[in-house]
């Protein structure tokens, strides 16, 4: 039963051009590597030091920043002990009117005081300013680093200066070390984002996030076993690349920088477009749609990739009009808008809108690749 299942969704006629077979892949000439689906088992392992890194970091290095810049934890207001109402709200802690209307006769409370009490509780049980903060240099570290990481490979890769390299003799491309190290690290920091959310500070897009989150995983595991590196740390650059831009702006909107913020997200809206709307499409799905039906031609999962890549392109649109309102306010009147996402209910929230890895929220950083990951991805995108 199990082998069954397995060839069937091991398919040759699905996951391989015509003429190929998983067979061939297996026997690689000397000193080439292929890639192996289960070496991306590396990444569950890595994500777990990906998290303690996270801990220590956000310990040793970016608490002290925020300490520095005057970031308190901040005491949150308490809600006023009452065990009916906290026995309601550990089942739904936004009740519908019916049962405010039920708590109010119950308790002899006005509507609105009961209301204001569910709002304190909610907001009672998530982290201040500080937590987001070091959240934010968490992820700009990354964001730099892996970018950073991903362009020093690209930069002597030919492909990269001609994309139509990216298929040429494909799929028996050898996988260089540098490819390897870039994807477990990428699908490390997905997986630990994807397990942490449920203890980082909560937003309103849990959902979207975590759907996010898991899109991301599935394209960088499905490129992966398609043997599309080249094209997919294409991707996975152009990506992270506005990213950085987005969590330093946050980072200057914890430390109430607000002109710094301001400048940051107009620069992270400019990076956004170059790259999610004229790169993205103009040269890495163009040589995944175009430059692959001509060099290798179409294939089932040739069909999905592109139809996926297409999907993640139109949220990029949306994304980026959400984004443009934010950095037109900012310009106009001076001041990022709040984020929607907010945790803190409240009319003086000061958190920057996140959109993209974001709003991936992005809406799908889902950042991308995001996270793309809102005023995060995040990135994903992807």
């Amino acid at each position: 039963m199990a082998s069954s299942i397995s060839a069937w969704f091991w398919s040759e006629s699905f996951w391989l051009p015509g003429n190929v077979t998983w067979a061939d892949l297996e026997r690689p000439p000397p000193g080439v590597e292929y890639p192996r689906v289960r070496h991306l088992l590396y990444a569950l392992p890595l994500a777990v030091m990906v998290f303690l890194l996270r801990m220590l970091f956000e310990r040793l290095v970016a608490k002290p920043c925020a300490h520095i810049l005057h970031i308190q934890a901040g005491v949150p207001r308490r809600a006023q002990p009452n065990a009916v109402l906290e026995k309601v709200f550990q089942s739904k802690a936004c009740p519908d009117t019916r049962q405010l209307e039920g708590l109010s006769k119950q308790l002899d409370w006005d509507q609105r005081k009961i209301q204001r009490w569910f709002r304190v509780r909610r907001n009672q049980d998530r982290p201040g300013m500080q937590k987001k903060f070091c959240e934010s240099m968490w992820r700009l570290t990354f964001y730099l680093g892996i970018f950073i990481y991903g362009v020093r490979h690209l930069w002597v890769s030919p492909w990269m200066w001609d994309t139509r390299k990216c298929w040429y003799n494909y799929p028996f491309q050898h996988q260089s070390s540098q490819q390897f190290s870039h994807y477990a690290a990428e699908l490390a920091f997905y997986w630990s984002l994807m397990f942490s959310q449920f203890i980082d500070v909560k937003r309103k897009d849990f959902i979207i996030m975590l759907v996010h989150h898991l899109a991301t995983i599935f394209l960088i595991t499905f490129s992966y076993a398609n043997n599309m590196l080249r094209v997919g740390t294409l991707v996975m650059c152009v990506h992270d690349a506005s990213d950085i831009f987005l969590e330093a702006a946050k980072l200057a909107n914890y430390a109430k920088y607000q002109r710094l913020c301001d400048g940051l997200f107009v620069v992270f809206s400019v990076s956004f477009f170059i790259t999610r709307l004229v790169i993205y499409p103009f040269w890495v799905v163009y040589s995944v749609l175009v430059e692959s039906w001509e060099i290798v031609g179409p294939y089932q999962s040739w069909w999905l990739l592109n139809g996926l890549l297409l999907v993640l392109q139109t949220l990029h649109v949306i994304w980026f009009y959400l984004i443009a309102r934010i950095a037109i306010k900012a310009v106009f009147k001076g001041k990022v808008a709040k984020d929607d996402r907010s945790d803190v209910e409240s009319s003086s929230d000061e958190e920057i809108y996140s959109t993209c890895s974001k709003n991936q929220s992005e809406t799908l950083k889902a950042k991308d690749i995001g996270h793309t990951g809102n005023l995060n991805g995040e990135a994903h995108d992807r």
